[in-house]
């Protein structure tokens, strides 16, 4: 029996700190330069992401997730600003860097795309972290616990069809593709929220790292 690639909204409403359909949380993405993103990842793999049971990435919302942090709604007053003013000071002693995205692999519940080195992106996550921590007195989950960089080109879903994970994993062996450098050169704010199959978000904030 081909076991299935898991459901991705399933697995983020159902965790002990759930992310609820249509609610929207703050999240702090690296994103990168769209027309690269599009010609160089997504539609180089689109015969493999709009398959059966998978809900593909548009390039606009191909995003590099740095911190998950609580529902936007929850923060307090002045709280989310001086999060934002805090992360663009403390960034002021980083700079850009290139993350090399390595061809896509078949995870849990999604298509992902693992990137290195880690460092510079951990940093971020560490900083980021620290500064919605202390400011919130810690109300809010670290989410993840565990960082690396990565992107998902598609993510999982629920329903009758669903992906299969060996036949997944021979398409993407016989697939062409290298590793695609991007730089890292804006931390962004968002308010994000999905609906069950897309990942959407509003600006709130941009830390330019370049």
């Amino acid at each position: 029996m081909t076991t299935a690639v898991g459901d991705f909204f399933h697995a983020v409403e159902a965790r002990r700190h759930a992310w609820p359909l249509g609610q929207a949380h703050l999240h702090w993405h690296l994103l990168f330069d769209e027309q690269a993103v599009r010609e160089q990842l997504v539609e180089r793999y689109r015969s493999i992401t709009h398959r059966p049971g998978l809900a593909p990435v548009a390039p606009s919302w191909v995003h590099c997730t740095v911190l998950h942090g609580g529902p936007v709604d929850q923060y307090r007053d002045g709280e989310i600003t001086a999060i934002t003013e805090r992360v663009a000071k403390e960034c002021q002693t980083l700079g850009g860097f290139d993350l090399v995205f390595d061809r896509p692999t078949v995870g849990t519940v999604a298509i992902e795309c693992a990137a290195r080195p880690g460092h510079p992106a951990r940093q971020l996550w560490e900083l980021t972290a620290r500064a919605d921590a202390e400011t919130t007195g810690g109300r809010f989950p670290l989410i993840p616990a565990v960082y690396y960089p990565h992107l998902s080109l598609a993510y999982g879903t629920a329903g009758p069809d669903r992906a299969g994970r060996r036949e997944l994993k021979a398409a993407l062996a016989d697939h062409p593709g290298e590793p695609v450098t991007l730089r890292a050169s804006r931390l962004c704010l968002v308010a994000q929220s999905h609906d069950r199959r897309h990942i959407t978000w509003t600006p709130l904030a941009q830390v330019t790292l370049d």
